[in-house]
């Protein structure tokens, strides 16, 4: 076998790899792992390294925000999700807090799953799911024109299905907390450029039962984050970075490492009252677009296919996703 041929074999079984993971773990990417970047680093490409970094909350304070999403598959599949959220006002040493709560429901969802009890193959089953998300950002500026930021996470899923075959044969999925954070820096020298990092270590202990009674195995995940933006002309951004995606799922048995690419591009109008903007976050084109007047802040963003590159099919070979958000300003600001 050629050399080429190795390379694109071994890239083939590490991205299926990476997808391979239960589905109250794999509803996550169309909810919770999308909202921490904020609806406007969505339709920009999904950096969570620069404009979604966790440090710059600091640019949101005082401000308190309702989101809304729904992903649709073209196979009948929906998840969607609500949360809503509130950033202080600047505190000691322009320390600012940031806290979101967010929830994600499913219709009757269909896929193929594997357990013990049904048997050595995939089986189509059906079920719904939920999670439960709470984060906690803080922000603080450092010396240097440096933002330095942190999360705290708590969240829980759970999934329940039944055989097509036999709904008698049931399996849940239901993962258990365990202590889960992220730690985010940007740098912005000047005006015109802006650099980050962000990583992110996500711990979740992992139940699966079904008709031979429970498993339990931990679930672990690494994200590191690094990009850079730069002012091109009044109003005009583009956003460039890599994410480096590491997971471990000890039910399956699986290790596995990706790198994918984030891009964007954005256009602000009339000082800041209108922004579009389009990217490609890893595998999955974004769009975006916002509207303020007054206090009041509007932002929309599309991603086509969202998280295939983490998912992969396993709940359909297409979806569209929509996120809302709206934003106000509680407490009139000098500057934005």
């Amino acid at each position: 076998m050629s050399l080429q041929a190795l390379v694109l074999l071994s890239l083939v079984f590490l991205v299926r790899g990476v997808r391979a993971q239960s589905p109250e773990m794999s509803m996550r990417e169309f909810a919770t792992s999308q909202i921490k970047k904020g609806s406007r680093s969505i339709g920009f490409g999904g950096d969570g390294a620069t404009w979604g970094n966790y440090s710059m909350v600091l640019k949101d304070h005082d401000t308190a925000l309702g989101d809304f999403g729904q992903t649709l598959y073209t196979n009948g599949n929906r998840f969607h999700f609500e949360a809503v959220g509130i950033t202080s006002p600047m505190l000691w040493r322009r320390l600012v807090i940031y806290e979101i709560v967010a929830a994600e429901e499913t219709n009757q969802v269909g896929f193929s799953a594997k357990s013990p009890a049904l048997g050595s193959k995939a089986v189509n089953v059906t079920g719904t799911g939920s999670d439960l998300g709470e984060f906690t950002k803080i922000a603080v500026t450092l010396p240097k024109d440096v933002i330095f930021g942190v999360l705290v996470v708590h969240e829980t899923s759970k999934f329940d299905v039944a055989s097509d075959a036999d709904p008698s044969q049931t399996i849940h999925y239901q993962t258990h907390w365990r202590p889960s954070v992220g730690v985010g820096v940007t740098w912005q020298p000047n005006k015109w450029l802006l650099f980050g990092s962000r990583g992110l270590f996500n711990n979740d202990h992992e139940e699966r039962t079904d008709g031979l009674g429970p498993e339990y195995g931990m679930v672990r995940s690494r994200e590191a984050r690094w990009g850079g933006s730069a002012l091109l002309w009044k109003g005009a951004l583009v956003d460039g970075a890599a994410t480096r995606l590491f997971k471990s799922n000890g039910l399956a048995g699986t290790r596995t490492t990706a790198i994918h690419p984030n891009l964007g591009f954005e256009q602000a109008f009339a000082d800041g009252r209108y922004a579009v903007r389009f990217g490609r976050d890893e595998t999955s084109p974004t769009a975006g677009a916002t509207y303020r007047h007054g206090r009041m802040k509007f932002d929309g963003a599309y991603v086509n296919n969202m998280g295939q590159s983490r998912v992969g099919t396993l709940f359909g070979s297409h979806s569209n996703s929509f996120v809302l958000t709206l934003t106000m300003d509680y407490k009139e600001k000098s500057t934005k």
